[in-house]
């Protein structure tokens, strides 16, 4: 019998999931992958190919089709247990924790902080607790990796009392940026030692300045909407802008909140998509607009990262529009020449592992991400040493 690692992505009305081997590895294989979509109505459960709509009202039923599929599928295979990727961890949470009580109890204090999204990944924490209360459960933070950034940097200049309550930059996308150090040195130690950007540009995108390894700035701040331009997220905008939409546009709270979480951004500034392959592949002004707007704060944001770091060796691009998105890598490339970049066209177009010609100063390297891998290695880990973090 083989002992598997579940990984659990949950949002409000889906659920991703991947099966790891619980073979000790750091970087252990997946066995299979997929998601359950629409919960709450006629609800697609989908994994390796085989895809059907099933009546799911919410995370619990989501889960017992999971978990039931799996018994199902193949009698060789024991969960050993369950990792879940947490958005915000707060300033406690500065690493991966075995759950119980306490842990939830801190984690649910979390939420007005991530009201979007910490909701969501604790529902599919009780969902299985009731399902199998003896089933161990970690949670991985996408804050931890952001421990170590300085208080100089993770202030804000509001009153100290504020700062006591929480209100400070914390960053986001860590479990990803973590993944990509660790296997950075298997690239290049010497790098993985220096001062590296990596760029993870997806439907949320954010930067993060790397310094022997560890996190030193990132534009995400407070919550996953500051900094670049996303999907439909807004990124940095002036804070009177919101006080301008509550007093002359007498907009409500949900309804700004709406605004700036769902309608901004790429599709905002577009008006066609948040979907950079569309925008990519279309001939309209607006699109080329959005583009341009992205690629624009990408570039002045490696640009402040690159002064926090005191210079720059290494360049990295990851998530769905880094990793396959070579238009986009040139602009932004051609755009941060200044610091020393100098790509290679044709490794760029091709997506290859390190696109920077040879005698460039700084490397650019293209690595795919892995956050799964890295929640159920920290999962295996947490589960095998019994001991909470």
């Amino acid at each position: 019998m083989q002992e598997v690692i579940i990984v659990i992505n949950a949002g409000s009305s889906s659920i991703k999931f991947a099966i790891f081997a619980a073979d000790g590895s750091r970087y252990p294989a997946v066995l299979y992958r997929g998601q359950i979509s629409g919960i709450g109505s006629e609800a697609q459960f989908t994994v390796q190919g085989d895809s059907r709509s099933l009546p799911i009202h919410d995370h619990q039923e989501a889960l017992r089709v999971l978990l039931d599929w799996l018994d199902a599928h193949d009698d060789d295979l024991r969960v050993l247990a369950v990792g879940h990727r947490i958005v915000h961890g707060g300033s406690h949470y500065i690493r991966p924790a075995l759950i119980d009580e306490a842990v939830m109890s801190g984690l649910e204090a979390l939420v007005p902080l991530a009201p979007l999204h910490q909701p969501h990944n604790l529902s599919a924490i009780r969902a299985l607790r009731q399902l199998y209360p003896e089933m161990t459960q970690v949670a991985c933070f996408d804050t931890a990796f952001h421990y170590t950034i300085p208080e100089v940097a993770h202030t804000f200049a509001l009153p100290k009392s504020l700062y006591e309550e929480g209100v400070r930059r914390y960053g986001f996308h860590g479990l990803s940026y973590e993944y990509i150090i660790n296997v950075l040195p298997q690239h290049s130690k010497t790098e993985a030692d220096g001062r590296v950007v990596i760029a993870h540009l997806g439907q949320g995108a954010s930067l993060c300045a790397v310094k022997n390894r560890q996190s030193i700035a990132t534009t995400m701040t407070f919550t996953p909407l500051d900094g670049l331009p996303m999907g439909t997220r807004c990124g940095s905008i002036d804070p009177a802008v919101v006080l301008y939409l509550l007093r002359e546009k007498h907009m409500t709270v949900d309804a700004i909140s709406d605004l700036l979480h769902y309608q901004s951004g790429l599709a905002g500034l577009s008006g066609i998509s948040g979907d950079m392959k569309t925008l990519l592949g279309s001939d309209q002004a607006d699109a080329r607009k959005a583009i341009e707007v992205f690629v624009y704060h990408i570039c002045r944001e490696l640009g402040s990262l690159a002064a926090a770091l005191g210079g720059l060796d290494t360049l990295i691009f990851t998530a769905g529009i880094g990793e396959r998105a070579a238009v986009i890598r040139e602009k932004v490339c051609r755009g941060a020449a200044w610091l020393g970049i100098d790509i290679d066209p044709e490794a760029n177009d091709n997506n290859a592992a390190q696109i920077s010609r040879a005698e460039s100063p700084v490397s650019v390297r293209v690595i795919p991400t892995n956050e799964e891998q890295i929640i159920a290695y920290h999962t295996y880990t947490l589960t095998i040493g019994g001991h909470n973090e």
